[in-house]
């Protein structure tokens, strides 16, 4: 047990992210109340059978009253509305924070909203699997993965070590970068990825000389591992698109002129590039299996990933 760090937190959304930190909460033991919060009455009364929180409320007014500690985990296209809502039912010295996968724009809509007596720091994890909704969640989620955070200019230092304290007692790595660096970085280690996921899986649900049957039956040769990020929740990935589009579409148009060079290389046959090429990519495959972001072990680790939800 970690104990006690904030009295009170209010949890405002309860998808995968929100529902994972809550019972995180509830194993480590670190606050004595927990206010779940979300729009939708039948998602509420899952999380309430899911034991999810102490109190539960469709109103996020009534939900950060009185918190210590706000995490909104709503998709980023949503967080000028959350931003309003809250703000008038703020107390002094509360720590407002997100989950939010891109940072420029989730600042723009929330910090011009955010009362100067409450601490607003935009953050990151870093964690997650292709499954949504208060069900998906599970303790352990954010163990070993990193928490980002964009910190405004003249964040108080204290506030941002009792949430950067918060995050460790997850178990998270903690990091911080300026909000533009953030959303280049995630726009090719996440956003990019799963744009290419989607099209590669829209391009086989569209090729006619190919019937959907073989997609599926012969799926384990690459694509499947394709589905699995192409099946991640759509307006999530909708609302990163349209909030973070010039770094999604400066990576796309990077990708797009290495696509051309591979190209070329297959069309020429030039041996030696694509040697170079793919010898290089498992280079950086065992870098990240060293670095602690994923194991090495056969099916790309499914099965005991699977095994310690």
């Amino acid at each position: 047990m970690e104990g006690i760090l904030f009295e009170r937190i209010a949890l405002i959304g309860i998808g995968l992210i929100g529902s994972s930190i809550a019972r995180d909460i509830k194993e480590l033991g670190l606050a004595r109340e927990v206010v779940v919060s979300t729009r939708r009455e039948e998602t509420l009364k899952r999380a309430e059978e899911l034991k999810l929180g102490t109190s539960y409320t469709v109103s996020v007014a009534d939900a950060v009253s009185d918190a210590d500690l706000i995490i909104v985990s709503v998709p980023v296209g949503a967080s000028e509305e959350v931003a309003k809502q809250i703000a008038p039912h703020l107390k002094a010295g509360a720590i407002v924070t997100d989950v939010g996968s891109t940072k420029a724009s989730v600042i723009a809509q929330m910090a011009p909203h955010m009362p100067e007596h409450v601490h607003f720091i935009p953050g990151h994890p870093l964690a997650g699997t292709e499954k949504s909704g208060p069900d998906a969640g599970f303790a352990g989620l954010f163990r070993d993965r990193w928490c980002i955070f964009t910190p405004l200019p003249g964040t108080d230092a204290a506030a941002l070590d009792r949430l950067k304290g918060f995050w460790l007692a997850l178990g998270s790595r903690v990091d911080e970068m300026d909000p533009e660096h953030h959303d280049k970085v995630l726009a090719i280690v996440s956003h990019l990825p799963h744009i290419i996921a989607y099209n590669i899986v829209g391009t086989a649900d569209d090729l006619s000389t190919v019937t959907e049957s073989e997609v599926i039956k012969y799926s384990a040769s690459g694509f499947r591992d394709f589905t699995r990020l192409a099946a991640s929740d759509p307006t999530m990935w909708r609302d990163i698109c349209l909030h973070n589009k010039d770094a999604i579409l400066e990576m796309l148009a990077r990708f797009s002129e290495d696509l051309a060079y591979l190209q070329r290389a297959i069309r020429w046959g030039e041996g030696d590039k694509l040697f170079e090429l793919f010898s290089r990519t498992r280079d950086i495959r065992r870098s990240i299996v060293q670095a602690g972001q994923d194991v090495d072990a056969p099916d790309f680790g499914r099965h005991t990933l699977d095994q310690k939800k």
